[in-house]
């Protein structure tokens, strides 16, 4: 067997790095860390990127597409891409107008009928004997109305001097914004030269990969962008179905804060399946400052609406949009929060997609076929 130096010399290289990972592992998994932090902007653009292309191809498609003039030609990525940063932005205020202002309205009514509340519980359960005579004692002699501001002062010095909160905000605020604005344009580089890079980077895969590998890569980075698409939108869709249907449900039961609570669930119902147990929580809790009966009327309604969506709308509008079948986008929901929790959820499904379409078309492949 002829031995060739070069195959000796990577076995080499190869050996050497490996050892030198086993030996400095702590360290190396530390500068990726710090590495990945560093470029967290980046990364975050690149998400916000792919997110806005959605919208921003929406639009493209239906911006003069008929018209072969230069100036409908030159404008069309800058318009299309405002047009949808100006979508989000829209999106999110409109969320953010429906929900802070009823919720923090609803928090200054929680203590300030907090007292009141606790006072006639206390009695309550005297009158019924459940206590003992000492605890019922003990619970009637306290001032419910000093001890809630007592608590309100122990919950904002936790925070620490008027002086360190300042401090840490402004530098929280900061470094979120300049963050948020290196994302953003990173975001903005990505989506004007799409084209580019993509030519870019399949000149790199054919100049460094083999072709039967060029196109197992080519072909498994379609499947997934597909994929992704397919539940983004999807999602996004059910999510607005499910909101407006708490909306007009709750309208029709006559229960408050409807389109508040209704913003919320279908917002948090973009986490898949349990995401909408998130809003009602919180949405039974501010009926629940209303009304207790009209509290339990919600939740009642909730269950059933989350098991018409869990069973029905979900698997359908993100099932079907992804060609998974119900029961393993369940499956796959489950198994992702199990492992990764919400994030996890969210990547779980369009994963499971994607590897079950490869898989399908591995098995219907000919025998024959490479």
């Amino acid at each position: 067997m002829k031995i060739e130096w070069n195959h000796c010399f990577r076995l080499g290289v190869s050996v050497f790095l490996l050892y030198l990972c086993i030996l400095y592992w702590n360290d190396a998994v530390g500068f990726v860390i710090t590495l990945l932090g560093a470029a967290a902007p980046l990364w975050i653009g690149c998400v916000i990127a792919y997110l806005l292309n959605i919208l921003m191809s929406f639009y493209e498609r239906h911006y003069f597409v008929k018209s072969n003039h230069s100036a409908a030609i030159k404008s069309r990525r800058p318009v299309c891409m405002a047009a949808a940063f100006l979508t989000l932005i829209a999106v999110i205020a409109l969320i953010l107008r429906l929900v802070v202002p009823q919720l923090s309205s609803c928090i200054q009514l929680i203590f300030a009928t907090l007292p009141d509340t606790l006072a006639a519980l206390t009695s309550g359960l005297e009158s019924l004997n459940i206590l003992p005579e000492t605890v019922a004692h003990t619970l009637s002699a306290v001032d419910w109305q000093s001890k809630t501001v007592q608590f309100l002062q122990v919950l904002t010095s936790g925070f620490g001097n008027v002086m360190d909160v300042v401090i840490r905000t402004i530098s929280t605020v900061f470094s979120g914004f300049v963050t948020a604005l290196l994302s953003t344009i990173f975001a903005i580089y990505l989506l004007i030269g799409k084209e580019t890079l993509r030519r870019q980077c399949n000149r790199l895969m054919k100049r460094y990969l083999k072709p039967r590998w060029y196109d197992k890569t080519i072909d498994l980075l379609s499947v997934l962008n597909d994929c992704f698409h397919r539940y983004i939108v999807g999602q996004c869709t059910e999510a607005v179905i499910l909101g407006l249907l708490c909306i007009a449900g709750m309208l029709l039961l006559r229960l408050p804060y409807a389109a508040m609570i209704g913003a919320l669930v279908g917002f948090t119902a973009l986490i898949p399946v349990a995401g909408a147990y998130l809003g009602a929580g919180v949405g039974a809790f501010m009926i629940l400052t209303v009304s207790p009966v009209k509290a339990v009327i919600f939740l009642i309604f909730i269950v059933v609406l989350q098991q018409l969506e869990g069973n029905l709308i979900y698997p359908r509008v993100v099932g079907s949009s992804l060609g998974l079948p119900a029961i393993w986008v369940l499956a796959a929901v489950t198994v992702g929060g199990g492992m990764m929790g919400v994030f996890g959820m969210l990547l779980s499904v369009p994963l499971a997609a994607a590897a079950y379409r490869l898989l399908r078309e591995d098995i219907h492949k000919p025998s024959g076929a490479a």
